[in-house]
């Protein structure tokens, strides 16, 4: 009898593009469909990086390139982290993979066998549960409900590491919270971190330029120097510079992983294709006013979607600072009815949204949280203040 391996078995189709999928499909049968749903952040990089590309076209070699990544877009990922406040990195350090979802992947396969334990906070991005039942982890969920705005303790951390996983994953920003962490909450998680030395440490940032308030970005090895034999920084050109669809994702680490990596993209991708390399390179390199007008405008988004979540009795919504998520606690509603469409948790509540009014959220349930529901807000601008509306007016019809 012919089987497929088991591992495929524990894969799922992401949640988050079954509902974009789903609303995409409305639209295409004549449906007035507004998305928050998909999190891309809907603007294209500027003009320099489209003209890289074209040179880099007509110099095109056709080779194969550095398992490892080109040394100029290398150094530039170096100044790019210095530039946050992530020094003292060099080529050695860095690897860069074909987006920040394949570069955790491998990050996976480097650091757990199966059987392996992986901890990471709730709510929690769809990929890092995805990719962690695949490779066989065991996974170690700590919950931060919206009582603590989403955010873990360091009480929380010690417990966990003294049962001592193999890997300690974290985001920030959040997605899907957007919520980020003050230099001082930072040092505080650091400080139970310097006590479990047998934890490697994932810190997922690629929102790091994509912070709001001036409250900045900070990392547990900016604080703890003595940390960087153990984190590993993940960043991207996705969310800073409009560039999801290009597949640009970047590790920094110790050595022994960014070489195991390496390693791996020799297997599975060989290299970044020059044309890419040439739009990550001038997207780093080049202005940066694209990205720093578009944080500006992602921040006054943030603003209006807050405001509305808060005119609405019952939901709780920590504000994020950062990325371009808002994620309520909208468990008020179950129980109720909507017309006909009984609500009993948060994929009811999404469901009879888009069938009701037209607007495409994910449930938190896709996150580990089942209280809540994600908003995107980089829909086209247009779109962004009659989506709010609908989604109040679907609360006030509530029975």
């Amino acid at each position: 009898m012919l089987t497929l391996a088991q591992r495929v078995g524990r894969a799922k189709p992401s949640a988050i593009m079954v509902v974009a999928e789903k609303a995409k499909r409305l639209k295409a049968e004549g449906r007035d469909i507004i998305s928050f749903s998909i999190g891309v952040p809907n603007f294209l990089p500027g003009p320099h990086v489209y003209e890289a590309v074209r040179k880099a076209l007509d110099h095109d070699s056709g080779q194969y390139g550095s398992n490892r990544g080109s040394d100029a877009l290398l150094d530039a990922f170096v100044a790019h982290m210095a530039q946050v406040g992530m020094t003292g990195y060099t080529r050695k350090n860095c690897a860069i993979g074909i987006g920040a979802k394949g570069v955790l992947y491998n990050l996976m396969e480097v650091l757990l066998d199966e059987g392996d334990t992986i901890a990471f906070p709730t709510p929690y991005w769809t990929s890092y549960l995805d990719i962690a039942e695949i490779v066989g982890a065991k996974i170690q969920l700590l919950p931060c409900p919206a009582e603590q705005n989403y955010k873990l303790t360091p009480a929380q951390l010690d417990a966990a590491l003294a049962l001592k996983p193999k890997v300690f994953l974290f985001n920030n920003p959040s997605n899907p919270t957007g919520m980020v962490y003050t230099r001082d909450e930072i040092a505080a998680l650091a400080d139970v971190l310097v006590k479990f030395p047998d934890t490697w440490i994932i810190t997922d940032d690629i929102y790091n330029r994509m912070v709001f308030d001036g409250i900045g970005y900070h990392n547990f090895v900016m604080i703890k120097p003595e940390l960087r034999e153990r984190v590993i920084f993940m960043d991207s050109c996705s969310k800073t510079y409009g560039m999801p669809g290009w597949r640009i994702g970047f590790v920094a680490a110790p050595e022994v992983v960014a070489n195991a990596v390496v390693t791996l993209n020799s297997n599975h991708i060989t290299n970044l294709p020059e044309i890419t390399t040439a739009a990550a390179l001038a997207a780093l390199t080049g202005p940066q006013d694209v990205p720093i007008a578009k944080n500006a405008e992602f921040q006054e988004r943030r603003d209006r979607v807050i405001a509305a979540m808060k005119a609405i009795p019952g939901v709780i919504c920590p504000k994020p600072q950062g990325a371009f998520y808002v994620f309520p606690d909208i468990s008020c509603a179950f129980g109720k009815t909507h017309g006909t469409m009984r609500i009993d948790n948060d994929v009811d509540f999404c469901n009879a949204l888009l069938e009701t009014k037209g607007v495409a959220c994910v449930p938190g349930v896709a996150f580990g949280e089942s209280r809540a529901m994600r908003i995107s807000y980089t829909c086209p601008a247009n779109q962004l203040d009659d989506g709010l509306r609908r989604v109040q007016e679907f609360f006030a019809e509530l029975k």
